[in-house]
């Protein structure tokens, strides 16, 4: 886990079971449409444990988001790693590693933008989770635009990183057909276009 994410105790068994069982829920139908009953029937613990370890349903929707967030930093940390030298094939890792991280933990999409979606208020813990999160990768894309010699690397993360959603999103409606390689195709195009 990275500065960018705050370190949390180690979560008691129960508290593990909750905190999967949430996830999964969540993921396939949405925030609001899984309530702390359902959580805690299918994670085998009564709700006094589930408030006990987590405290509200909101912290426990946090907690899912940031648990898939470590997961995702994880995978692209290892597929940084294979891209040790700053330049625009590290730039279009990113876009290798959402493809990989959706083939494997995906299927309807971009879960912070799906539960975002739910929450009206910025201000929600909810919204509050998935800024943080969209920001830090928008961030690490101007950091590694910048390392490969990219000009305007703010604007050019700024492009990248509405593809990167957009391949996300694209991904959990099934249009276009192959989302990724369609935005790493155009991604390598604007990188092309902002060398120095």
């Amino acid at each position: 886990m990275s500065e960018h994410t705050a370190p949390q105790a180690p979560l008691t068994p129960a508290a593990r079971r909750i905190l999967e069982t949430a996830s999964r829920l969540f993921y396939a139908r949405g925030l609001h449409a899984v309530g702390v009953d359902t959580i805690a029937a299918e994670a085998g613990v009564t709700k006094k444990t589930l408030y006990d370890r987590f405290g509200s349903k909101e912290a426990l929707e946090v907690a899912y988001l940031r648990a898939r967030d470590a997961r995702w930093e994880e995978l692209l940390g290892r597929t940084l790693e294979q891209h040790p030298v700053a330049g625009v094939d590290r730039v279009l890792a990113f876009f290798d590693a959402v493809e990989e991280w959706s083939a494997s933990a995906g299927g309807r999409g971009c879960a912070a933008i799906n539960a975002r979606a739910e929450v009206d208020d910025p201000g929600h813990p909810v919204a509050v989770e998935v800024a943080r999160q969209k920001s830090w990768v928008r961030g690490l894309l101007e950091s590694e635009c910048r390392g490969a010699g990219l000009a305007r690397p703010g604007e050019l993360a700024d492009a990248l990183v509405l593809l990167y959603d957009g391949a996300l999103a694209g991904s959990g409606t099934g249009v276009p057909g192959d989302p990724f390689p369609t935005a790493r195709r155009a991604a390598r195009a604007l990188c092309e276009a902002h060398r120095a």
